[in-house]
């Protein structure tokens, strides 16, 4: 069963539909937004990770001429830009869905019972999806610094398995701008579609851009504060049964970085990490939930939703304690929950729920 796509996010009608000139690339990209760190767009915490920012893999692209200071280009009323990215001709290779998998212990399924296809792993779609989504929150345009936001949530709806190979279509915006306790909060919403249309899988990410409580367009900061709903990452938190641990070195961050693109300082080293206010570098939000996805018992062929929910980072290095619940098996299969926490101080990290559509 899927779902409608009367369910699924829709572009908002007064959004104009733009393609960018080239596929975005998240190097070029990350580059671009360290180069507005330097231009005071960024917090001043964000303006000191340049000099990491150089010497990462990002370097040979970090544009020179655009790290000259300038003014302060945050707007008094912040407003997302009402525009749309649409990106053609994605495709997913079978080398690089191996390595990504590889990565976040993920093990290649049929795409449906019985093929010699392989089904695209659900994490590695966000992973194809994402510099799109990157693209427009880059835009000199969109009010809120890229560089270090927190992931805060991400809803998925894997509305149908895509075979390794095959052509996509991503379409992504950001919405729904409000204020919280801690800053600033976006969603970015970003679809793949089949060349014929047919919507297979959307995600909807939740950005904290911390500090910044500047007034939201068309809203009362006062009364705007984002507040999540209910979990049971509540405080104090009670741990479930353990079923497994993860012991993540110290490049674990550099390791999802090198198969996703997603170089973030934040995730990269200590000094990066320091220098964007975080306590040292912390696992990819979507490296941990890509794990905890690959751990359930979802069965091949079924279309399902995902979401997850971040508490605490993960520092790395570090060994994280796991709960994987499983409700049914195979064609009996009926949800998943994934709890992944710190087992020393009961310090949950997140909690990823699967349940089919």
């Amino acid at each position: 069963m899927t779902r409608s796509p009367e369910q699924l996010p829709t572009v908002p009608g007064n959004y104009e539909l733009v393609e960018p000139a080239a596929k975005p690339n998240l190097g070029l990209l990350y580059a671009t937004a360290g180069a507005s760190a330097a231009g005071g767009f960024a917090s001043d915490a964000a303006a000191r990770a340049l000099p990491v920012l150089r010497r990462s893999p990002l370097g040979k692209v970090l544009p020179g001429s655009l790290l000259r200071r300038g003014g302060d280009r945050l707007r008094a009323a912040l407003e997302v830009p009402r525009v749309a990215h649409v990106v053609e001709g994605l495709v997913v290779t079978p080398e690089w869905h191996e390595k990504f998998c590889r990565v976040v212990h993920a093990t290649p399924g049929p795409l449906t019972p019985g093929s010699s296809e392989t089904a695209v792993f659900s994490g590695a779609l966000h992973s194809v999806a994402f510099p799109v989504a990157m693209s427009v929150l880059t835009r000199q345009d969109f009010p809120l610094p890229v560089m270090g936001m927190v992931h805060l949530t991400n809803t998925v709806q894997h509305v149908m398995d895509v075979a390794v190979g095959e052509e996509l279509t991503a379409t992504a915006w950001t919405e729904n701008l409000r204020s919280h306790r801690a800053g600033t909060v976006v969603d970015a919403v970003v679809t793949l579609a089949r060349t014929d249309g047919t919507v297979v899988w959307a995600g909807r990410s939740g950005y904290l851009a911390k500090g910044r409580t500047a007034a939201v367009a068309g809203e009362d900061a006062r009364t705007g504060e984002d507040e999540s709903t209910p979990s049971s990452l509540g405080v104090p938190f009670k741990a479930p049964q353990q079923t497994a641990q993860w012991s993540l070195p110290a490049d674990t961050g550099r390791q999802y970085a090198g198969v996703s693109g997603d170089y973030n300082p934040i995730h990269l080293s200590g000094p990066s990490a320091k220098a964007l206010g975080m306590k040292g570098a912390i696992a990819h939000g979507m490296y941990t939930a890509s794990r905890a996805l690959a751990a359930t018992a979802v069965p091949a062929g079924a279309g399902f939703s995902w979401s997850v929910e971040f508490a605490a980072p993960v520092l790395l290095p570090t060994t994280v304690t796991v709960a994987v619940h499983d409700d049914g098996r195979r064609e009996h299969w009926k949800s998943s929950r994934v709890t992944v926490w710190n087992g020393e101080r009961n310090k949950p990290h997140l909690e990823l729920v699967v349940k089919p559509l």
